[in-house]
């Protein structure tokens, strides 16, 4: 679950109070694919799994550094899809709406795992949900 500072409403939310919520979803996801894309080129083959919640795909005014966050790690996610597919190492991303809890039947933990190995194993497009976005 992100921090709480991570989601205050749009017009609390400055510039520095990206800071944060930026270094978490686009440079963390962005050192670790600088970390083991050379070895996935090496083999020519892989798979890069992104997971973001539904403010990726529908701003939240409510949540304004998780929805600007995971929108630039969804477009970084998009950018490596579309450049890396042609070396045969699969980009993807899954988004999850609302919270990952044990006893939820489409993101519990079990749920999800299923359902990440399964957008590994089929490479099937860039962008999937554990259960379609409310509303």
């Amino acid at each position: 679950m992100p921090r709480a500072d991570f989601m205050k409403p749009v017009l609390d939310t400055g510039a520095d109070d990206l800071d944060a919520p930026l270094a978490f979803s686009v440079k963390g996801p962005v050192t670790c694919v600088n970390a083991v894309l050379p070895g996935m080129r090496d083999l020519g083959r892989g798979t890069l799994l992104f997971v973001n919640g539904g403010s990726a795909v529908r701003p939240n005014p409510n949540v304004a550094g998780t929805s600007v966050a995971f929108a630039a790690e969804s477009a970084y996610a998009r950018m490596l899809h579309d450049t890396l597919a042609a070396e045969n190492i699969h980009a993807a991303q899954l988004i999850v709406p609302g919270s990952i809890r044990p006893d939820a039947e489409h993101s519990s933990p079990d749920a999800l795992a299923r359902r990440l190995f399964d957008i590994h194993t089929e490479r099937d497009g860039f962008r999937h949900y554990s259960e379609p976005l409310p509303g």
